[in-house]
Parts: C-alpha cells; structure tokens; sequence
C-alpha cells in the first residue's frame, strides 16, 4: 500500500504546485514545457524504453498525446486557479467514466449492472461538482470558468485514458516506451511554443520557472511511477489498486483544498464528492 500512498501523494502535489504557480508569479506554461524535461530523463532512468522495434508504433496516438498532455495540463491549472484542488482532482479522477462509456457506446462491450450503476452515479456526481457556491458569483468569466475547466479536464482526461489503453494493447511496442515518446513530444512541442513566445516578447526564460517546472515533472512522475510499481506488487488485485489510488486523491485533495487552502464547496459538491467516491467503488467492483 506504501506506493499507492506515494501515488496519491504525488498526484495531489502536482495540484498542490499548480495552486501556489499563480502566489509566485510562476508562468504555468513553461513550467509544464519543463516539467516534461525531467520527466523524460526519469523515465529513461527508471523504465528503461525499448527502441528495438518501432514499425508498428502508433505514430498517430502519440501526436494526438503529444499535443493533448501540455494543453490538459495547462486547462488544469487554471481549473485549479478557479475551481480549487477539490473539484478538479475529483473530476480528474471521475474521468474513468469515459472509457467506460466509450467501450459501450462505441466498441459494443456488454456492461453489468453494477457499470451501469457505477456510471450512473458517476455522472450525477460530476454534475454536482459543476455547480459552484452561490457566494462566488461575483465575475461572468469566473462563473463560467468554474464548470468549463472541470469539465474539460473531466471530459479530456478520459480521451488520455482511452488513448493510452489503446497504447497498452499495442504489443509491438512497450507502454514504458510508447509513454517516453509522448513526453517526448510532449516537450518538443511545448518548448516549440515557449521559444515562440519568447521571440514575440510575451514571455521570458527565468531559471525559477525551469525549477520549479523541474520539481512538477517529479511530482508528476512520481504519480505514474509508484502507480505501476502499485500494480506490480498487488498484481492479483488491481481493482483494489485502481480504487484505492482515485479515492485517496479525492480524499487527500479534498482535505488540502478545504484545510490548507480554505476551498469553499456547496452542500452539492460534497454531495458530489462522496457519490464519487461510491462510484469509483462500484466500478472497481464491477471490474474484478
């Protein structure tokens, strides 16, 4: 259990940096860009990539992820700007319901009632987390801000998960090596971008956004990392790793976002909260 405690805590840290980028003037776009540096160099380190085989790679997966990961990240900060750590990393963790509903809809999976319920109840919660405190009402921008990014991060994070089964099941080439070559992309793309700004003078090189970028990319490697070491030391329970990891990170958010940070939530977004958190045990369930 000691990497699904390290996973969650990972993945709420990077929430955690995201909230305080804006408290130290941290430019949130080259810190992702750089986060995906030492993200790189770790994955090298720790995963060791194979390169032997890459024919069959799926060229066109890895661009879509190339591009989506930075943007995702980006819509995250300002989620997190807006709406808190407690309601996007609830909606983060909620977006699990999006493979569900893509293998129904699309692939023709025959689902049991308890993915049924599962989904169901997942979906009233993220509409509940949509629903901000009616005290902050206060800014048109703000107010829209407070269920779009949510639910971009909701609906994009489920396109990611989707994506990356996709990788999985491509034998040819190993998830270790398919995901070195997105954050590859990843950085390429995003430094392409940075190098742009700073020509056009909107934005400036600081070595405190390289830093703290730097310190993002451990935290967010940190994540997978224990997350796969989780799954390999519990291999005969995976639902159990899988429910585990999204109810600690909806619990752990939800206790720095409402202690630490003073996050205010409506009586329906903690409603929304605790349906998460069924929901995730009910499809961990259904998923043995």
């Amino acid at each position: 259990m000691i990497y699904i405690f390290l996973s969650v805590c990972c993945s709420v840290i990077v929430s955690i940096l995201l909230k305080l980028a804006r408290r130290y003037s941290i430019d949130v776009f080259q810190a992702i860009t750089w986060n995906y540096s030492i993200a790189i160099i770790l994955t090298a380190l720790f995963l060791k990539p194979q390169f032997g085989n890459l024919a069959a790679a799926p060229v066109y997966s890895y661009a879509v992820l190339g591009v989506l990961l930075p943007a995702l990240f980006v819509v995250i900060a300002a989620s997190v700007r807006f709406t808190g750590i407690v309601r996007t990393d609830t909606a983060q963790r909620l977006s699990l319901l999006v493979p569900l509903l893509s293998a129904f809809l699309i692939f023709g999976e025959q689902f049991t009632p308890y993915k049924i319920i599962g989904i169901a109840i997942g979906l009233i919660a993220i509409v509940m987390l949509l629903i901000k405190p009616k005290d902050r009402y206060r800014d048109n921008r703000i107010s829209k801000a407070t269920w779009i990014y949510p639910l971009i991060v909701f609906l994009g994070f489920g396109l990611v998960d989707v994506m990356f089964k996709q990788l999985a099941q491509v034998k040819e080439v190993s998830y270790t090596t398919s995901l070195f070559i997105v954050y590859v992309l990843s950085f390429v793309l995003s430094f392409l971008g940075l190098v742009y700004l700073v020509a056009t003078k909107k934005a400036k090189f600081l070595w405190l956004h390289i830093f703290f970028g730097w310190i993002l990319g451990v935290a967010n490697f940190g994540n997978i990392l224990f997350y796969l070491l989780a799954h390999r030391s519990m291999s005969r329970s995976p639902s159990l790793v899988f429910s585990a990891m999204n109810i600690g990170v909806i619990a752990l958010g939800t206790l720095i976002g409402t202690i630490v940070f003073k996050e205010k939530t409506s009586w329906l977004n903690r409603i929304g909260i605790v349906l998460a958190i069924i929901a995730v045990i009910i499809i961990a369930h259904a998923t043995k």
